[in-house]
């Protein structure tokens, strides 16, 4: 279990989790940690991600209404329902960018459920829409604060009271709070 005052211990293993840190170049990155993946990413491809959840958890949602509707207002049976769905997934256009994880919008056929499936390497996960879209508020937080924390560093670099150690616990302690 992750140490509430030690974000830089392991995330456990079902829990996926980002926070902002900095790269080998002193450049702005977020830390990815699920299970025993763990990845360095750009603030870019954190926000592309942030921005693919948000994608999903609307599709889920939008095809599940529209299977309602398709069998209820117009009685269609499932294998004429499967093929209008698939055509219209088809022509729907594809979140742009590079995303950190694999993700997928999927509309339950047994539950009736709308449901966002993400992976990266041997992790896998299933979340709600609301889920999808809590994750991907998170996603965007953190590549935001990855770039206020390198101007942050920077700044407290040029103040001179700080040497670099003690600039990066200050950071470590800043973000065992949010925990």
């Amino acid at each position: 279990m992750r140490e509430p005052s030690d974000p830089t211990s392991p995330a456990p293993e079902d829990t996926c989790y980002i926070r902002s840190t900095i790269d080998d170049h002193g450049r702005a990155a977020c830390l990815l940690q699920w299970g025993p993946v763990t990845s360095l990413l750009t603030p870019t491809i954190v926000i592309t991600t942030g921005r693919h959840l948000m994608a999903a958890a609307t599709t889920a949602e939008t095809d599940i209404a529209l299977i309602e509707s398709l069998r209820a207002d117009l009685r269609l049976p499932d294998d004429v329902l499967a093929s209008v769905l698939a055509a219209i997934r088809e022509r729907r256009p594809a979140p742009e960018g590079r995303a950190a994880l694999r993700i997928a919008a999927v509309a339950g056929a047994k539950t009736g459920k709308p449901l966002v499936h993400i992976a990266r390497g041997s992790m896998t996960g299933q979340l709600d829409p609301d889920q999808a879209r809590a994750m991907a508020t998170q996603w965007l937080q953190t590549a935001t604060a990855a770039h206020i924390d390198i101007r942050l560093r920077y700044a407290l670099g040029e103040w001179g009271h700080l040497d670099p150690t003690q600039i990066e616990r200050l950071f470590t302690i800043v973000q065992g709070l949010d925990r």
